[in-house]
């Protein structure tokens, strides 16, 4: 598993959405440094990391990652995809998480309304034919643009930058694509998310899917000590489309709950 490791303090552990890798935490690695120990990783068929065994255990690497390195205690913030890992490690393994902030974050086995469930067809259709620029616009009008903005709309800076990170994954994952399974660390992590003990904070873009602004109101009612912010102008990656907004949230909660 490719990682980086930075500075010194409480550590921090940012875990990446599906349609990008590590990179997409680079606003924070400048904004929360100095102050404590960043940890950013690429999950197996994603950036740096290949996939090398199936099914792929993207929780169960982060655990042996985090063990590794002797960190604890940390503040784990996961993103879409990586909100998902961070709760399956809350639950599996709480005394890895002091913290937790879900961005935009998934759930396995949720109802997709039917806008999630055509993107989703669509994709598959692209990547069995080989396109993969089409695959890749694909994922970047549903969760870069969001549903009530054009492409024209959104930071061409931002867009380049998930788009070079989504074909990178879209890369590594095509050969494996009909096989690509993952055995979850907790499988049945919706229905435990009461069982979470960390101070949790809830983000989610306005200009997001509707079913992920579901998901948020599902995470606040059910985790125990969770509370939810939207952010403005943003869509699934506001930590990259609106970094002081979401540096303000995060590390504000952060620095509170990690002392």
């Amino acid at each position: 598993m490719y990682y980086e490791l930075s500075g010194s303090g409480p550590p921090i552990v940012f875990i990446h959405e599906a349609i990008a890798d590590s990179r997409m935490w680079e606003p924070q690695w400048t904004s929360f440094a100095g102050r404590n120990r960043l940890l950013r990783l690429d999950l197996a068929g994603f950036g740096r990391t290949p996939i090398e065994r199936l099914p792929v255990t993207h929780a169960q690497d982060v655990v042996g990652l985090l063990d590794e390195l002797d960190i604890s205690a940390a503040g784990v913030v996961g993103a879409s995809l990586g909100g998902r890992v961070a709760l399956e490690l809350a639950v599996a393994r709480p005394d890895l998480v002091r913290a937790l902030v879900l961005v935009d974050a998934g759930l396995p086995g949720v109802d997709w309304s039917e806008v999630v469930l055509a993107y989703g067809a669509a994709e598959d259709e692209a990547v069995a034919r080989g396109d993969l620029e089409a695959a890749t616009e694909l994922n970047l009008r549903m969760w870069v643009d969001g549903p009530r903005r054009a492409a024209a709309n959104v930071d061409p800076g931002v867009r380049a930058a998930i788009g070079e990170m989504q074909r990178r994954a879209l890369e590594l994952q095509a050969p494996y694509w009909e096989r690509l399974v993952e055995d979850l660390l907790v499988p049945d992590i919706a229905e435990r998310l009461d069982e979470v003990q960390a101070a949790t904070l809830v983000l989610v873009g306005e200009e997001d899917v509707d079913d992920m602004h579901v998901l948020a109101e599902r995470f606040t009612t059910e985790i125990p000590r969770a509370r939810l912010a939207t952010i403005p102008g943003a869509a699934h990656v506001p930590s990259l489309e609106q970094p002081l907004a979401f540096d303000k949230l995060a590390l504000g909660f952060l620095g509170e709950a990690l002392g």
